[in-house]
């Protein structure tokens, strides 16, 4: 799933057709209850469900909670908790046993800030994915014996363009001397995380989150 920028969005399937998989991308904005099942229809093209990374969010530029704006709000809460939610139920409607499935997994990427809140800079961020950790409690115990597993990742520090949204590109190098690793994350040690998540691997894993923030 795609929805801002296309080339990635392309290089990211030829990357996967040429490893051997079969591909595709399909544009929506998850905060869109109907264009969310038109892209899970999509995806049946590929076979049945057997894993969500629910991986969209967004963040806005920084600055102290009271001087953000109702709209701001607004806009980070529709793609990082409505976008989620419907994502996660749509997935739990093709996967759980419930529904006629044959199980699988569901991997929330939640945030550090989650337990860090980022006072000054993404306090609505953070509140956004405190949310994200409580739906991956929820309904990891819910669909528990469903077959379905439901876990998180929260990364923390991570080389990625999403600073540069919130107006410091280098954000990462400054914060990282209080990172316990002395460093930036990167997101292939995300993606190996969350790959352990969404595996056999972690089979008797669900209803929890992983950190990933280098012990900060």
């Amino acid at each position: 799933n795609w929805m801002s920028d296309e080339p990635a969005a392309t290089s990211t399937v030829e990357a996967c057709i040429e490893r051997g998989a079969n591909a595709i991308a399909v544009r929506a904005d998850v905060a869109d209850e109907s264009a969310v099942a038109a892209m899970f229809d999509r995806a049946a093209d590929l076979g049945p469900l057997r894993v969500l990374v629910n991986n969209a969010g967004i963040l806005h530029q920084q600055m102290r909670f009271d001087e953000m704006t109702v709209e701001r709000w607004r806009a980070v809460i529709d793609v990082n908790i409505v976008g989620a939610f419907i994502c996660a139920r749509e997935a739990s409607r093709r996967m759980s046993a419930r529904h006629g499935g044959a199980g699988g997994s569901i991997v929330n990427v939640s945030s550090a800030a989650a337990y860090l809140g980022s006072p000054g800079e993404y306090v609505d961020y953070a509140a956004t994915k405190g949310a994200i950790d409580t739906l991956t409690i929820g309904l990891g115990k819910e669909l528990a014996a469903e077959g379905v597993r439901v876990t998180a990742v929260r990364p923390g520090v991570i080389l990625t363009d999403i600073h540069a949204a919130g107006g410091e590109p280098d954000r990462a190098y400054r914060v990282a001397p209080g990172v316990p690793m002395r460093r930036p994350g990167t997101p292939e040690e995300v993606a190996a995380t969350v790959l352990w998540l969404a595996s056999e691997a972690a089979s008797y894993v669900t209803a929890t989150t992983v950190d990933c923030s280098g012990g900060r």
